[in-house]
């Protein structure tokens, strides 16, 4: 399978996405008192994760050039992507909608640019692109110095990414309605079938402890 990418025109509505798949993903908000994360944050985690060990893998053999050296670390962080994500969506508040739309941007940088992810930049990948979605769909949302201080990077190097990334999609951030259902729709086949992604989207050590909302004394711990 081939995510095949469709830069929209229209402002993403999920209104017609099917209702099904949409619940089955966990993208409506989870009600005041709720436990749980949504289940679209494993369903990504895990193709990310299957992205980069197979990126990895191919780079054994095949020498690739890291065409962003902006996004690479020095070395792989100690956090998973899973937690990574996990920590992402529960300091940023940011809607389980957000995650998709991070992936969509994701898959659109790696289009637009031939980067592979790896394990040295998916974490700095995902923050940039889940800090763009989420200003861009969420109706609420912080300021860069947060979500910085959320993903352990500097308030600069966020900024840096973030122009970086906005100007590697040119600055096409419309996701309709058709791209929004067929990634949920892959996502939901990938969940239930198990298939591996045949291209694969290509693609820091981080504090076990995160910071309250209120927490303005998080230093940076992407590693350097």
């Amino acid at each position: 399978m081939q995510f095949m990418l469709d830069m929209g025109t229209l402002a993403m509505d999920t209104e017609g996405v099917d209702s099904d798949i949409y619940l089955a993903l966990g993208l409506k908000e989870l009600g005041k008192g709720a436990i749980g994360t949504p289940r679209i944050l494993s369903l990504l985690s895990s193709l990310l994760e299957k992205s980069v060990q197979k990126n990895e893998m191919q780079s054994e053999t095949v020498n690739i050039k890291d065409k962003a050296a902006i996004f690479h670390g020095l070395r792989v962080p100690t956090i998973s992507i899973q937690q990574y994500i996990d920590r992402i969506f529960k300091y940023a508040g940011c809607s389980p909608s957000c995650f998709l739309v991070a992936y969509i941007y994701l898959d659109r940088f790696v289009q637009q640019t031939d980067v592979h992810l790896t394990s040295l930049n998916v974490h700095r990948l995902l923050i940039t692109g889940v800090t763009v979605a989420a200003k861009f769909i969420d109706d609420a949302i912080f300021t860069n110095a947060y979500y910085a201080r959320v993903g352990g990077v500097s308030t600069a190097e966020l900024n840096s990414l973030e122009m970086k990334f906005l100007f590697s999609l040119d600055f096409r951030l419309q996701v309709n309605v058709n791209t929004f259902q067929r990634y949920c729709t892959q996502l939901q086949k990938e969940s239930s079938e198990g298939h591996q992604i045949e291209r694969p989207i290509r693609a820091c050590g981080i504090k076990e402890s995160w910071p309250s909302k209120s927490d303005t004394k998080c230093a940076p711990t992407i590693a350097r």
